[in-house]
């Protein structure tokens, strides 16, 4: 920006900020007046504030449901919050609207930050705005988890004020409704709603809807204790209430989450931007190097700049989505998939759906059952058909990407030619004004013979010569001048007649869309890996399950798996399976379930569930549980430090990764390699010199 448009930038705003003054203090005096005061005081309390900011989110949220693409991020968002905040549809629209509001506070400075950045460089400037959609979605998502945890905190009130409550009522019913009453927490509307549930006609069916859209799992575990607890009372345990005893345990169990998600966000709060933010530097370090060192500008406006720059890009965007990958794939999103998302779209139309078919495995096939598996094992919310249609148009996508990519290179390549100083000198720093003059002098008149000989491949160096011999720009040259005109322009001419689409090139571009079509796969598989991690934190929660379970009268192992079933993830699709084959034989789907599964501690609690089935009541075969129970609490916190450390640890390697490449692969690589080449050039020509 020049001097005098920061001049007139200041007097602006200095003007603006004038008749902002000029406004308050009359309108001020206008307030005063007696007439004014007298009304605003009949007005006071009476009605809301014209510009709460209640009423400007209300409005806000209005407006973003209306903006084609805004529209698609609030209502993505409202579906998150609508679970959290039921039936409060005024809470929902406030919520949805500060948040989107909030993003676009971030998402706005940070894309005309990057227009100026990179508003010379067209084609980074598209890949970047592209990237920038992750990244809204990166922001909205960190927003709306402040709510789930702030919902988990409110809990751990919640459950203390419930024993109290629970003293003196004695009914769960009525312990829940009391406190519900106290405050309009968002927890507090699941406390009414579990109230609802508990005094409906059938309870039972009513808790199955619940499940599906409670908030998170500990909301369910107070929520199925509550219900059993009505129908089969409560009992006294160690001169306490068992009720009162498994919701200390889920207390515990809250408390341990808040501190791994504390430790989690602490751990990744940066990482993401680190990840990111290697792309922003890559027009200011290709600034840097050409103003400083001159002979990188074959390098950097060449076509080899411009594969590293498009390589670094790539990098950055996988790393990008495995840190998010990374640090939420504990958590299952509790929002029903009940969109229509651009995938579904696709296949129902009957061309897309003719041409996905192509390519979806048959059910029952090898290839089915294989990403099925992978799909459950992933917790990837994605149907088959849906993935198959990503794979497919990522395939596309890519191919015609690069393409487009390889097109540019030899544009890129040919530009180079055309627009590069010609000079016999590697000079470090800017070249003077008369040399830089000369320079340019020089390729314009190479490029009245390029492009008179452009195209024609059969040219050859004796022709060049003759034609530059008989030009007017050589007219009074030396043969020795002429000769090395000639080399020079045949060697530019080789460049530009080899610059087009190669062969190879085409097959590069369908292995780099083959790996695209893989990469859907690529990503479930890491996300298995990296969920696999948690199996030890699932385990230790099914214990707590158990241990709440198994002093309630009438609870006998069928019961005790549909509850982990109902809470586990990891192990889900083994369990969903024995408690399908659980009626044929108890002891036989217990057995095929133990050999379904090879981790050893969910093995122990298969075996003292077999032994439950036949041989001796629940409360013997988990005993060790209830002993133990201090033993299993210090394990699991560091069970939690270790899957955090590990995490940590992944997580820093990927997430510094790209800048890693842009340093060493976009700047200091290159500085030293065309350094040494230029200077053994240089060595070399003043060698023939002497």
């Amino acid at each position: 920006m020049s001097e005098q448009a920061i001049i007139y930038l200041m007097m602006v705003s200095g003007g603006l900020f004038l008749a902002v003054i000029v406004a308050y203090m009359i309108l001020n005096k206008y307030a005063n007046k007696s007439e004014n005061k007298y009304i605003r005081q009949l007005k006071e309390g009476t009605q809301e504030k014209k510009f709460s900011m209640d009423v400007i989110y209300q409005k806000m949220y209005v407006a973003f449901v209306k903006i084609p693409v805004i529209k698609r991020y609030t209502l993505k968002l409202r579906r998150r919050l609508e679970i959290i905040n039921i039936d409060d549809e005024y809470l929902t629209r406030k919520q949805s609207a500060k948040i989107i509001f909030r993003a676009l506070l971030i998402i706005i400075p940070f894309t005309i930050f990057i227009i100026i950045m990179t508003k010379n460089d067209i084609l980074l400037l598209v890949i970047l705005l592209v990237f920038e959609v992750l990244l809204i979605e990166t922001i909205i998502e960190g927003l709306v988890d402040k709510v789930d945890n702030k919902l988990l905190k409110q809990q751990i009130d919640f459950f203390a004020e419930m024993r109290h409550a629970y003293h003196e009522y004695n009914m769960v019913e009525e312990a829940i409704y009391e406190v519900a009453q106290n405050d309009e927490l968002e927890v507090s509307r699941q406390a009414e709603k579990i109230y609802e549930i508990l005094i409906s006609d059938d309870p039972e069916s009513e808790l199955e809807k619940y499940y599906d859209v409670a908030p998170n799992s500990y909301l369910k575990e107070f929520a199925g204790i509550s219900y059993l607890t009505k129908e089969f009372g409560d009992r006294t345990i160690d001169r306490g209430s068992l009720y009162l005893k498994n919701v200390n345990n889920i207390t515990q169990e809250m408390q341990l989450e808040i501190l791994k998600r504390d430790k989690l966000d602490y751990v990744f709060q940066s990482l993401s931007v680190i990840a990111a933010i290697p792309v922003l530097f890559i027009g200011p370090i290709k600034s840097w190097a050409l103003s400083q060192f001159s002979f990188t500008d074959s390098f950097y406006n060449g076509k080899l700049g411009l594969i590293v720059q498009i390589l670094i890009i790539l990098i950055t965007f996988i790393c990008y989505v495995m840190i998010r990958k990374l640090k939420d794939n504990g958590t299952l999103k509790n929002v029903q998939n009940t969109e229509n998302p651009w995938q579904n779209k696709i296949y129902k139309n009957p061309i897309g759906k003719r041409i996905v078919d192509v390519f979806l495995p048959k059910r029952g096939t090898k290839e089915y059952r294989k990403v099925n598996a992978l799909l459950k094992d992933s917790a990837s919310k994605l149907k088959m058909e849906w993935i198959y249609v990503n794979r497919i148009c990522i395939f596309v996508l890519v191919f015609i990407a690069s393409l487009v990519l390889f097109n540019q290179t030899h544009k890129v390549a040919i530009d180079m030619v055309y627009t590069e100083p010609t000079t016999d000198l590697d000079i470090v720093g800017q070249m003077a004004g008369n040399d830089q003059k000369k320079a340019m002098e020089v390729t314009e008149q190479d490029n009245y013979f390029l492009n008179r000989f452009r195209g024609r491949t059969d040219t050859t160096l004796e022709q060049i010569r003759t034609s530059v011999k008989y030009s007017e720009y050589y007219e009074e040259a030396t043969e020795e001048e002429i000769t090395e005109a000639a080399e020079r322009i045949y060697t530019k001419l080789q460049i530009v007649n080899s610059e087009y689409l190669q062969w190879f090139e085409l097959l590069l571009s369908i292995a780099f869309a083959i790996m695209g079509y893989y990469f859907p796969i690529w990503l479930l598989m890491f996300q298995k890996k990296m969920r696999q991690l948690e199996m030890e934190n699932e385990v230790m929660q099914f214990q707590t399950i158990i241990l709440m379970l198994m002093k309630i009268e009438r609870v006998n192992v069928e019961i005790i798996l549909e509850w982990i079933e109902r809470y586990s993830n990891i192990f889900r699709e083994p369990i969903t399976k024995c408690v399908n084959n659980y009626e044929s034989g108890a002891w036989e789907a217990l057995e095929e379930l133990k050999n379904d599964v090879s981790y050893m501690p969910f093995v122990r609690i298969v075996e003292s569930l077999q032994a439950a089935v036949e041989k001796i009541p629940i409360q013997d075969a988990f005993d060790e549980l209830d002993t133990e129970r201090a033993y299993y609490q210090e394990k699991r916190k560091e069970s939690n430090e270790r899957l955090i450390s590990r995490k940590g640890l992944i997580g820093k390697a990927i997430g510094f990764a790209p800048m890693v490449c842009l340093f060493v692969g976009y700047l200091i690589v290159p500085l030293v390699v065309i350094g040494l080449l230029s200077m053994t050039s240089s060595f070399s020509t003043m060698s023939s010199m002497m």
